[in-house]
């Protein structure tokens, strides 16, 4: 198995920053915790904080590859672990029609017909590896379950060829949105990590981190209204990366200031639902974001 390779809290801080993510002390903590104790992180919070970027993070920080199982309905072993090619099998089996029989199936399952997916490609994975399982809780239950027996001893049995077992244990992420709830099983072989939406003044930093040459208070301002924007009962709140986006969009528009003809023509880069638009243009008080950063734009009652 993989040695630990986080020297210590403050150096996760550092080598995440240099990969482009600033870490709480909380959250450098407890990736720290999970790669020294070797055991997988369950990243918890809602969409757009986050969750994704910091295992990307995690990979670029350590030189590993990242490797990532995107989770959905429905997905079931054949998708997240392995299935074989079984048009390409067909064809040997005509082909060898008159050969020996045993000879035959012995060849069609071999590893030149195996279609490794992610969570055994990981396994398999001799260098550095961040293993991403996104959004785990749109997956079904019986998905869990895998899960367990694969992340709990790093092996697969593959009935054909037999154990699998990791010569190198990645980092695991799992992702997870809350849209229900996770089985105790499951959490108790995790680390827990809860990720909000940051103060304003980290997410401050991590926008001119991001778009450096945005000036400082006009960050501030966009900040102030993305956090106002956060307070709305919205169908979908702007994301971290939104709030990158439109820092990226005022700088190419040459805006000087968030006035309200420029929050209304670029409204749609941090807001994706028209009834959204209606609603923050309808509370919000923009005459708030010339407030110092740590106060939040006004929303009418």
């Amino acid at each position: 198995m993989s040695d630990a390779v986080f020297e210590s809290v403050d150096d996760v801080v550092e080598r995440l920053a240099g990969a482009g993510y600033l870490a709480s002390d909380a959250v450098a903590t407890t990736v720290f915790l999970a790669d020294r104790l070797g055991k997988p992180l369950l990243v918890e919070g809602p969409a757009g904080v986050g969750k994704t970027e910091l295992a990307r993070a995690m990979a670029a920080a350590t030189g590993s590859e990242l490797i990532r199982l995107q989770c959905y309905e429905g997905i079931d072993e054949s998708r997240a672990l392995y299935e074989w090619n079984h048009a390409s099998q067909l064809l040997r089996i005509t082909a060898a029609k008159d050969e020996d029989w045993d000879a035959t199936r012995e060849h069609v399952f071999s590893e030149e017909f195996l279609l490794s997916r992610p969570l055994l490609t990981a396994i398999r994975n001799p260098d550095p590896t961040v293993l991403l399982i996104d959004e785990v809780d749109k997956a079904d239950v019986e998905v869990e379950g895998l899960l367990l027996e694969v992340l709990g001893d790093f092996q697969v049995t593959v009935p054909e060829l037999g154990t699998i077992t990791a010569t190198r244990a990645p980092l695991v992420v799992l992702t997870s949105n809350a849209t229900r709830e996770l089985s105790e099983a499951l959490k108790r072989r995790c680390l827990f990590l809860h990720l909000d939406f940051p103060a304003a003044e980290l997410e401050r930093d991590i926008v001119t981190l991001r778009v450096p040459e945005l000036d400082r208070e006009l960050a501030a301002s966009l900040v102030r209204v993305v956090g106002a924007l956060r307070q709305l009962e919205l169908r979908k709140s702007p994301s971290i990366a939104e709030s990158v986006d439109w820092a990226r969009t005022l700088l190419a528009l040459g805006a000087d200031t968030l006035t309200e003809d420029v929050v209304r023509s670029t409204l749609g880069v941090i807001l994706k639902y028209e009834p959204d638009q209606r609603k923050a243009l309808a509370e919000l008080r923009l005459d708030a974001v010339t407030g110092p950063v740590g106060e939040s734009a006004g929303a009418t009652a």
